[in-house]
């Protein structure tokens, strides 16, 4: 959904239990070094699909709505693996004439969110637009629709009835993956917070296929900052990931802050989780380091918004301690590249997973390396989450697991060498 966040900002003080340990560091251990420039080429490995080959840090899927399990695919969906078509219908109403035209509005949109999730699939996926050249006028007024967030439901499917039925003589939906309504953002009674991914529970049945969910747009020009990834994430089968207070007030974004797209389309660091492009297909085992047993692991990680390598291939990009039958514990680094070129911190993000949450319920929170500090406080969504990352010679144990993560370097290449301990088992 689109939203506008409402952070608040919180004062620095002391650290509290769970926070970073901070050894004294050696001469020279504290410079930065700057990334090396990496080429964005195909990757070579394939994705984890079947039970077999995830391997034992890959959750279940479980029935939980947008489940992070990824051990199995949910097939109702379109798995973004490979290059997938969108048409974009533009959609009028008569008690209203359009200030801007077709063409201005898909520009809104495109190129910048196929770009976006070139780069968080390390190329694996390209999505191509088809925007429809001209309006498509509704049978009725935009008054009559209704059109809101929390959107009645008999109205909301008049609209979609009304829209594909509008549509049907000029498109042919079955040549496409995924269908974007975009409606008039000037049109009297149009709510730009009404923007959403609708699920049907009764597929339309039109141009000979089950259309089975579309993404309604109703942003206004121009539109809020990755919204269209954002709801594009949930076409493949991605939760949102903020908070949604009962009452609407306060902070929406405590459990992930600016640290993905799903939580929200305004964060600095957007790009997606390692999790999230490991269920996607965009990483494979080969990439995911499941550390598992007694003893510590060393696990070098490039970070995980960084392009592959001249030659085309990944590293480890996600590490990975099974907590329990539906919760894992996530380790990856974050840079200033790609999706993330606006962050104004780097380093070693812990986050916890679970596939048993639902959307909108934590599915994933990231664990605060440094809890009543902040960073960023006038461009951040949540700014006590956007120094959440673990930086160069600081030791993380992980309140409620016993996990122990301690970054010990930066090398010259831009990855980080991270020491994981699970804890002792009696």
């Amino acid at each position: 959904m689109s939203r506008i966040p409402d952070p608040e900002v919180h004062v620095r003080g002391q650290q509290p239990p769970g926070g970073v340990e901070r050894p004294r560091l050696r001469a020279g251990a504290a410079a930065f070094t700057s990334l090396a420039a990496l080429a964005a080429t195909g990757l070579v490995a394939g994705p984890a699909v079947g039970a077999p080959a995830a391997g034992p840090c890959a959750l279940p899927r479980t029935a939980a709505h947008h489940s992070l399990g990824l051990d199995t695919w949910n097939d109702s969906y379109p798995r973004p693996a490979r290059s997938l078509d969108a048409v974009m219908i533009f959609l009028s109403f008569p008690d209203s004439d359009p200030l801007t035209e077709p063409a201005e509005l898909a520009a809104d949109h495109f190129p910048a969110t196929s770009e976006f999730f070139s780069r968080a699939s390390y190329g694996r996926f390209t999505l191509h637009p088809h925007p429809r050249p001209a309006w498509t006028r509704m049978p009725k007024e935009s008054g009559e629709y209704d059109i809101r967030r929390d959107w009645d439901a008999g109205k909301r499917a008049a609209y979609l009835r009304d829209a594909i039925a509008a549509a049907d003589a000029d498109v042919d939906f079955s040549a496409y993956d995924i269908v974007y309504l975009v409606a008039d953002p000037d049109a009297p009674g149009v709510d730009s917070d009404a923007t959403k991914v609708v699920n049907l529970d009764r597929p339309l049945e039109v141009d000979g296929i089950e259309l089975k969910r579309v993404v309604t747009v109703f942003e206004r020009h121009p539109p809020d900052r990755n919204v269209l990834a954002h709801e594009t994430g949930h076409v493949f089968d991605l939760p949102d990931l903020y908070r949604r207070p009962v009452d609407g007030k306060g902070d929406w974004d405590t459990h992930v802050g600016d640290w993905d797209v799903m939580g929200s389309q305004f964060g600095l660091a957007p790009d997606m989780f390692g999790w999230h492009k490991w269920k996607l297909g965009w990483l494979s085992r080969a990439q995911v380091s499941c550390v598992q047993g007694a003893g510590t692991r060393v696990v070098s990680l490039e970070p995980s918004d960084a392009p592959p390598s001249a030659g085309g291939t990944l590293g480890t990009r996600l590490a990975v301690v099974r907590t329990g039958p539906d919760s894992v514990l996530a380790v990856e680094a974050r840079s200033a590249e790609g999706n993330d070129a606006e962050t104004c911190t780097e380093g070693v993000l812990v986050y916890r997973v679970r596939a048993d949450a639902a959307s909108g319920d934590g599915p994933v929170e990231v664990v605060d390396a440094h809890p009543r500090t902040e960073a960023c406080w006038d461009r951040s969504v949540y700014p006590p989450l956007a120094d959440a990352p673990l930086e160069e010679g600081e030791t993380l144990t992980v309140p409620g697991t016993g996990v122990r993560v301690e970054v010990t370097d930066r090398t010259e290449a831009g990855g980080w060498t991270v020491r994981i301990t699970p804890p002792a088992v009696d």
